[in-house]
């Protein structure tokens, strides 16, 4: 019984992987109109055959380990993005033009991220970057050109926006200059990447339980949101897919307000409710009388502020975004209070989570363009401490792998803890 029964299964996986393998023949027969401009609900996304989880569930077959082997040749059947991080000009223009190339061979849309602005990520986990500004346009130039003509997403540097060398200490950029050196970068790239005539191009702007609605709004308009075609939100986090798109849209009601709308208003995104504050709140102490960002209930003082202030704005007004829904399938993890007595990372290698919604650009919201698996699942976030002092990360009782490194264990994690649950792309 116990042949038998792996025999079964074992041809389901071989079935499973032999899909996966002949999937840039299925993609090819699928091909849609070309776009220009943006994203439509018909856009499909190309999947790389040869992905880190394909390859994993190679490997889970041949252990014996039919479970997983199944639910990573499910993973590797769905569209992930293809992250740009290092490399001279002529390494990236050519790795870029690869890509593009291959997605354009079987009439699908390849998903890139560019992250090597310098000074990235404060010093942190994935540190890293351009050497300066010079040489990060340079590179930028090379990544655009290897786009060249073709359709392509590109997601503009994760959290470049939402952690500036402003905030990455008071001894980093005393001056300022650094800070602004950063914002004529973001702004140099994404003019760059939309000169190119079809690609669609969203500047990061970090997730809802981080900057205020205002804040954020004032940041993406000075580094150049306008000139793309809108914003990126929950890159590599784990909050639910409903709350960033209430965030979202508060972004984009807010920038209109403090552009477009009325007169007094102009330049004034602080004037903004968000998921922090709302003056439509009556702030009077008792219990749902102010905005909590951790009760999205309260969140309707702050949709009514926007009612009362920004109406509805006109067709075509508001800036759109996407949303990476890659681990934010079950949300954001909470450790156990009082567990850790400093910052516990709840970002980095969250516990227990799983896949999210599926990557589509016909979501169904107006202002959303995209679900995308922008985070690549599976890869670690970095050797997460829990600000522990130490190596280990308690959660794990392991040292992490670095950010980027693959990790067998967390992708099987995340496929098993899938929400919806994890199926194949047909």
């Amino acid at each position: 019984m116990r042949t038998r029964s792996f025999r079964g299964r074992a041809v389901s996986v071989l079935a499973a992987l032999t899909a996966c393998a002949a999937l840039t023949t299925t993609q090819a027969q699928a091909q849609t109109a070309p776009v220009r401009n943006g994203l439509t609900p018909a856009t499909k996304f190309y999947v790389d055959p040869h992905s880190k989880a394909a390859k994993q569930a190679l490997v889970d077959f041949r252990n014996g380990d039919v479970e997983n082997a199944t639910n990573m040749a499910r993973l590797a059947s769905w569209p992930q993005a293809e992250w740009f991080t290092e490399g001279t000009p002529d390494e990236v223009r050519a790795k870029a033009d690869r890509l593009v190339r291959r997605a354009r061979a079987v009439g699908r849309t390849p998903v890139l991220v560019a992250y090597n602005v310098p000074g990235r990520d404060c010093t942190q986990y994935s540190s890293g970057g351009a050497a300066d500004s010079a040489a990060y346009r340079q590179w930028i130039d090379a990544f655009a050109a290897g786009i060249g003509d073709s359709r392509a997403v590109v997601v503009v540097e994760p959290d470049g926006v939402a952690l500036l060398p402003k905030d990455c200490g008071p001894a980093t950029d005393p001056t300022g200059e650094l800070t602004a050196a950063r914002v004529a970068d973001l702004a140099y790239a994404v003019k760059t990447l939309k000169a190119r005539p079809r690609t669609a191009v969203y500047l990061d702007s970090g997730n809802v339980q981080w900057r205020s609605v205002g804040d954020m709004a004032q940041r993406l308009l000075d580094a150049g949101v306008e000139y793309g075609d809108g914003f990126a939100l929950n890159v590599s986090n784990t909050h639910p897919t409903d709350h960033n798109t209430r965030y979202g849209t508060w972004i984009a009601k807010c920038m209109w307000f403090a552009t477009d709308g009325p007169e007094p208003a102009r330049g004034h995104t602080d004037w903004c409710a968000s998921q922090y504050y709302s003056s439509a709140a009556p702030n009077d102490g008792t219990p749902g009388g102010s905005v909590s960002s951790a009760d999205p209930a309260t969140w309707r003082w702050t949709d009514a502020w926007y009612d009362q202030n920004v109406g509805t704005p006109p067709a075509g007004g508001l800036r759109h975004f996407v949303v990476d829904t890659s681990r934010n399938g079950l949300g954001a993890w909470t450790p156990e209070p009082g567990k850790y007595s400093g910052d516990p990372e709840a970002w980095c290698n969250a516990p227990g989570r799983g896949l999210g919604p599926r990557p589509t650009a016909d979501t169904g919201v107006p202002l959303v363009d995209a679900y995308l698996w922008i985070k690549i699942p599976g890869e670690s976030d970095g050797s997460c401490t829990r600000n522990t002092g130490g190596t280990i990360d308690p959660e794990y009782g392991i040292v992490d792998p670095p950010a980027g490194a693959w990790w067998p264990d967390q992708a099987h994690t995340l496929a098993r803890n899938a929400a919806p649950r994890l199926t194949f792309n047909r």
